[in-house]
């Protein structure tokens, strides 16, 4: 079935949601909609996405009817800003496990895998009236149905339809996964939230490679970092960017 906005509105009740068949970016809508006032909890979605962003500046199109692209309005504290992002993975996470899909897990920090593959990334961007935090914005991008086989990027990214081997609705998705973030935001700041994150990580204990450092990603610390003990017995720590695992990952 396709995503509509009377269908939306249906299911996602009483919750503040804005629909829109072709957008640049979700987040940019909600973004925009947040310094309006929407409410915690408030979400953005859309069919096709043009611009959509990720981390270090990516851009990707998502065309529509393969994927989920939805943004959610946050107004946590200032000092749970890094949990927010967890807080994503997680409830993606725990809506594919919820479908059946086992061999799911988070690669840090916050790419959600089947089978060692991509299906779903989170970008949280925060925004600032000086220095009050007005809110946060949480884009979340959900392979559905999209097909890579043939592609360059066959062997790295994956789709729920194909990994579960039947079809699913997008909008029962979207339902699931709203309920999951909302019960994870309720854990914002709290050491029960950073510990299922932490156990859900496949990263931990495998060797990686980071820029030009190579080592053991060893451990995560409550703000997100993730610590790398190198050959020679040094601890880095580092907060963003891309970590390779030794199977190419």
């Amino acid at each position: 079935m396709t995503l509509s906005e009377d269908r939306l509105r249906e299911r996602l009740a009483p919750r503040a949601v804005r629909f829109y068949p072709q957008v640049e970016s979700t987040n940019d809508l909600a973004m925009e909609w947040l310094q309006q006032g929407a409410v915690s909890g408030a979400v953005v979605v859309a069919d096709e996405q043009s611009k959509g962003r990720g981390r270090l500046g990516r851009t990707w199109h998502t065309p529509p009817g393969v994927s989920l692209a939805v943004s959610m309005i946050l107004r946590p504290r200032p000092e749970h800003l890094p949990q927010v992002t967890m807080l994503g993975a997680l409830a993606i996470h725990d809506m594919l496990v919820g479908l059946g899909l086992a061999k799911t897990g988070i690669k840090w920090p916050n790419d959600v895998h089947i089978n060692r593959r991509k299906v779903s990334g989170v970008l949280a961007e925060a925004a600032w009236t000086g220095d009050k935090l007005a809110g946060v914005v949480l884009g979340m991008g959900i392979n559905v149905r999209a097909d890579f086989s043939g592609s360059n990027l066959a062997q790295q990214a994956i789709s729920i339809e194909p990994a579960l081997g039947r079809a699913v609705d997008r909008v029962d998705l979207l339902v699931d996964l709203l309920a999951r973030a909302d019960v994870w935001a309720e854990q914002l700041g709290t050491k029960t939230l950073f510990t299922a994150w932490q156990s859900r990580l496949v990263t931990l204990g495998q060797t990686v490679t980071y820029g030009g450092l190579t080592g053991t990603a060893e451990l995560v610390t409550p703000d997100g970092a993730l610590s790398i003990r190198t050959g020679d017995g040094q601890l880095y720590r580092v907060f963003a960017g891309d970590v390779v695992v030794e199977d190419g990952s």
